[in-house]
């Protein structure tokens, strides 16, 4: 099985005639993602890659019955887009877009979470359930098909630790960026919890880094509601003090969001941290083993 995506999942576009939007939606039809609608308005009735092109979400949905959407539009617009997917009723929405206001996102946030959708992102690479579904930018040659499911706040952390899961024989179920905002749609612990239901998911990695609590209340509900083992690493360790870091919910404040207590809370509900990330796929071994 796989969470949130499967062979079957029918995916429109919003930004589907843009540069980056064009080129994905490409990449994504190559790589056996059901891509069903484009969406760009004042262009409906027109092609991208071999797909037809709608004004509106909603007009898309309605011809092709998508049940997932993903969003290459610029950073002024994607929370009118993320909005445009929600009140059309997609169940599912990826949010690739990065540079997305933070007010913006404490409404969005609200609503889509109001009405039960799911919305991943912003400033994320999506999620991949290798040999079934890719929506978003995620490297799909890196992947294999198997049982590990990966979470992670950093894209290019995920491919580093995903291509090493792949060359020690691990392959994953679904693997899926939830973006380094200081507010995105989906967190660790809804994943979590997604992971745990799924019977061939085996194990979980977490890729974290410095920043909020988000890997500190994670580590709280592996340690109270979780029997599929969990592996972890978080980045930033040598980070220096008092320096902005590359993501915008990088921050630390307080002394709350450091990495030391972060691969603390980890450690005290018996969660592994990995040094490195190419130790994780020894520690998820040994995780299996018991």
């Amino acid at each position: 099985m796989s969470i949130l995506i499967d062979e079957n999942t029918r995916v429109l576009v919003q930004g589907a005639t843009g540069r980056d939007g064009s080129f994905h939606t490409g990449r994504m039809i190559e790589d056996g993602t059901m891509i069903v609608a484009g969406v760009t308005p004042g262009k409906g009735g027109t092609e991208v890659k071999g797909v037809p092109v709608f004004n509106s979400v909603s007009e898309a949905k309605g011809a092709t019955e998508a049940d997932a959407s993903v969003i290459f539009v610029p950073a002024g617009f994607a929370s009118a887009a993320i909005k445009e997917a929600s009140d059309a009723g997609m169940p599912l929405i990826i949010c690739i877009t990065e540079g997305v206001p933070v007010l913006d996102m404490v409404e969005i946030y609200h609503l889509v979470h109001s009405r039960g959708q799911v919305l991943v992102g912003p400033n994320c690479p999506g999620l991949i359930s290798p040999g079934k579904c890719k929506i978003g930018i995620m490297p799909t040659p890196i992947h294999k098909q198997g049982n590990i499911g990966v979470i992670s706040r950093s894209g290019t952390l995920t491919y580093e630790v995903v291509h090493a899961l792949t060359l020690g024989g691990l392959g994953q179920s679904t693997c899926i960026g939830v973006g380094g905002d200081p507010i995105i749609g989906t967190g660790y612990i809804d994943l979590l919890e997604r992971f745990e239901a799924d019977n061939d998911t085996a194990a979980v990695v977490i890729i974290g880094e410095i920043g909020g609590d988000a890997e500190e209340r994670a580590a709280e509900y592996i340690k109270e509601r979780m029997k599929t083992p969990v592996v972890s690493f978080i980045s930033g360790r040598s980070a220096p003090k008092g320096k902005r870091m590359g993501h915008a919910g990088a921050i630390i404040s307080g002394g709350m969001g450091t990495a030391e207590a972060k691969v603390a809370a980890f450690e005290a509900a018996g969660v592994p941290v990995a040094e490195t990330p190419g130790e994780i796929p020894g520690l998820v071994f040994k995780r299996l083993q018991g």
